[in-house]
């Protein structure tokens, strides 16, 4: 439960910071659709972690398979667009990163229908 809460935590913490930083510093310097793409991160980062808060109290949700999923998913989906939008401020081509953004959405849509498959599964049981 408490790996839960801190993961939960740090990522809505992050996203809160994150977002201000976009919406204080980096919006003088973005194109409106990076800016949008950097605000998906962020928008997604404080979804996920406020369902792995919520997840924490919910004995069913409390599930490895589950946490690893949206762990993961956010770090390899909300990571990935931030640094491919800052990259956009450096010389540097993080665009070998583009591939890796679909990956972490798919293992976050894995470990939503994960949680399903165990409500499901559980109840028949």
């Amino acid at each position: 439960m408490r790996k839960y809460i801190l993961v939960g935590g740090s990522f809505t913490l992050l996203a809160v910071i994150l977002g201000a930083f976009a919406s204080h510093v980096l919006k003088a310097h973005f194109s409106t659709e990076v800016l949008q793409s950097f605000q998906t991160g962020v928008s997604y980062m404080m979804h996920h972690g406020l369902a792995l808060l919520v997840f924490s109290q919910i004995p069913l949700a409390r599930n490895p398979l589950i946490f690893r999923l949206f762990f993961w998913g956010v770090v390899l989906f909300s990571f990935s667009i931030f640094i491919l939008s800052l990259g956009k401020l450096s010389p540097f081509d993080f665009s070998f990163l583009g591939p890796v953004t679909p990956i972490g959405g798919s293992l976050l849509i894995l470990g939503w229908l994960t949680l399903l498959w165990k409500s499901f599964h559980d109840k028949i049981e």
